[in-house]
């Protein structure tokens, strides 16, 4: 499988706690439900799209907490995120986490890395990040993840939990697909493509 990335983030970078003002509040955030003024149908539906590139779920344990306390209450047999979500494979990276009672979910407490590189050589299409920055640095810095789709909010807040915070991995990205909506809001879908490549800027 593809180990792929969906994250929100703002155009400083944030991740943080973007459904609303109670989802993250870690650091003393405020910020929380910066998402929601921008969302609208062309982003639903590309959304509703990458749901349906997906055979299974990766999620930090936060991610997956926030999740499994609303997903399952959506019984919605015409939703597909909702049974997406609820049906398929969910793993969970955690090393304080004893159990997991969401459908077929699985708890990865040992060396994510090598847990994830094991999963990746199952067959399928996709295994899927969603939020989870902490897990997603990791997991980049390892040259896991073979795709990235940043959906960039145009809005700065100045503070917050940092996708590419100083620290990362320098990496190089190919542009594979994007797309905008009415509110502003980009969708890049990026391939890793190795090391980064420089040069010299000259004037004639």
């Amino acid at each position: 499988m593809r180990l792929t990335l969906t994250e929100f983030v703002t155009l400083d970078g944030v991740y943080q706690g973007p459904g609303g003002p109670e989802e993250d509040t870690a650091d003393g955030f405020r910020h929380g439900g910066w998402v929601v003024p921008f969302f609208e149908d062309t982003l639903g539906e590309f959304i509703t799209g990458v749901f349906g590139e997906v055979d299974a779920f990766l999620l930090g344990r936060r991610t997956y907490d926030i999740f499994a306390a609303a997903w399952p209450k959506s019984t919605d047999p015409d939703d597909p995120i909702a049974k997406a979500l609820n049906a398929l494979p969910k793993y969970v990276a955690s090393r304080t986490l004893t159990g997991a009672d969401w459908h077929n979910s699985t708890v990865l407490g040992g060396d994510v890395v090598a847990e994830v590189a094991k999963l990746k050589e199952q067959p399928g299409r996709e295994l899927q990040i969603h939020g989870s920055g902490a897990l997603a640095q990791v997991l980049f810095d390892a040259g896991l993840i073979d795709t990235v789709r940043l959906i960039v909010f145009p809005v700065v807040l100045g503070s917050g939990m940092r996708l590419f915070a100083q620290g990362r991995t320098p990496s190089g990205f190919r542009l594979a697909d994007l797309r905008s909506t009415p509110t502003g809001v980009t969708m890049q879908t990026l391939e890793l493509a190795g090391a980064p490549t420089y040069g010299s800027m000259t004037v004639e």
